[in-house]
């Protein structure tokens, strides 16, 4: 069953993403920064410095939103880094921030579709995704493409949302995830599917080995997985 923010809507996951995202974008980083009490900075920090020594010079951030992830990989001396997304929304608030720290000359914001990406094989050294794959509406075609785009011994990472394991943290990260975080969505955002869907999403996201199966099922080489935070994140690789 495909998870959508918007259940009574005929419309495609991909239409309703591409909306959810635009009726959040004014609060979409205050409220990513604030629910995950900052983690999320660190997170995209650790998947960036995965990158360090391949020294990367052409980046593709799929789902880039704000460009968040997109600016964190100006640390490794790009001479571009180009980020796309659906929501044109999360597009104009990444441009602003883009612009106000003089770095639009550095990364390039494009509204774009991850299942049908416009560029050439071969293109990248490598593609980064952070908190976007779940909400592909067809996760195989959405991975084949990056996998398109790289080029030969490029390599992607992934950052995506996981589900913890161990007691206590499953119960209590669960009860946060699927309680008082919607909550908060919901008051900040205006938005009361948004926030829902989250915890929704990530039940339904096929996380560790079952992700990295399907990396290799694709294509990938020398797939990896690293738990962050008692398995609240996951961090993925794969080389093409």
């Amino acid at each position: 069953m495909t998870v959508v923010p918007y259940k009574e809507d005929r419309a495609g996951k991909k239409q309703q993403v591409a909306r959810m995202f635009d009726s959040i974008s004014g609060n979409y980083d205050f409220l990513n920064h604030f629910l995950s009490l900052g983690i999320d900075i660190r997170w995209r920090k650790k998947a960036i410095k995965l990158l360090a020594k391949s020294k990367p010079k052409l980046i593709l951030d799929v789902a880039t939103g704000t460009g968040d992830f997109a600016v964190e990989t100006l640390k490794l001396n790009p001479d571009q880094v180009i980020g796309v997304d659906i929501s044109e929304g999360m597009l104009e608030v990444g441009r602003k921030k883009m612009k106000a720290r003089g770095i639009d000359h550095k990364i390039d914001l494009r509204l774009g579709d991850s299942e049908n990406l416009p560029f050439e094989e071969n293109k990248f050294d490598a593609v980064i995704v952070a908190f976007g794959v779940r909400n592909f509406e067809n996760l195989e075609k959405g991975l084949t493409e990056m996998q398109r785009v790289l080029k030969p011994g490029g390599q992607l990472v992934v950052l995506e949302f996981s589900k913890p394991r161990t007691f206590p943290f499953k119960q209590l990260y669960n009860f946060y995830f699927k309680f008082v975080l919607p909550k908060i969505g919901r008051l900040v955002s205006r938005d009361s599917a948004a926030y829902t869907y989250l915890p929704e999403s990530v039940q339904a996201f096929p996380d560790g080995t079952d992700f990295t199966n399907i990396l290799n099922r694709i294509g990938f080489n020398y797939t990896t997985c690293q738990s962050l935070t008692f398995g609240i994140s996951s961090l993925y690789t794969g080389t093409k």
